[in-house]
């Protein structure tokens, strides 16, 4: 073989491998599809806090929480759920307990999804679906990692964190961008 048909089968080789044998692509076709994966979550507060108003049957807490740190968090379609909580704690407010701002005084935290479903060819429920209680520490980090058994269809997830005593959440899918946010964050700094 003369020198240019060998450089032509080897950018041929490159080519191919590019498009069909990547070592990225073959993982990214092992792993589980999820159904969602999210980086932030929002702490019960205004009118959330207590029955008045549930989300999906789940009342909030009778307290503002905030996440003080981080959340991070996966569901596959396997009903595996993976949740890392860092600073879940009691908000700055009026009606927290005195002595618990910046303070977790749950245990445990347990996760729900909660999925719309078809009851009937006509009809739409709700199916809530709780993992057991995970250790929680006065900082309000927890890591949540269970396999639940999803309906099917489940369709539009929410993921809350509850508490591990009570069906209240302190946590909800979601987001608040406004600063008022900041104002009801405590002051973990003293």
């Amino acid at each position: 073989m003369d020198r240019g048909t060998v450089v032509v089968g080897v950018l041929l080789a490159s080519v191919s491998l590019a498009f069909t044998g990547r070592e990225d692509m073959r993982e990214d076709l092992s792993r589980v599809p999820r159904i969602i994966a999210f980086d932030r979550m929002y702490g019960v507060d205004g009118p959330f806090i207590g029955e008045e108003n549930p989300i999906r049957g789940i009342v909030g807490d009778e307290a503002p929480w905030v996440i003080a740190g981080s959340v991070h968090g996966t569901l596959d379609v396997n009903g595996l759920l993976h949740l890392r909580v860092r600073g879940l704690v009691f908000g700055n407010d009026p009606r927290t307990p005195p002595g618990e701002i910046g303070k977790n005084d749950e245990p445990t935290f347990r996760a729900t999804v909660s999925c719309l479903t078809e009851e009937s060819e006509t009809a739409v429920g709700t199916s809530n679906v709780t993992t057991q209680g995970f250790p929680a520490t006065v900082r309000g980090n927890s890591d949540i990692d269970a396999t639940l058994v999803l309906p099917n269809p489940c369709v539009a997830p929410i993921v809350f964190i509850l508490a591990g005593s009570e069906d209240k959440w302190f946590a909800v899918t979601g987001v608040e961008t406004e600063p008022a946010q900041e104002r009801r964050s405590p002051d973990l700094r003293h």
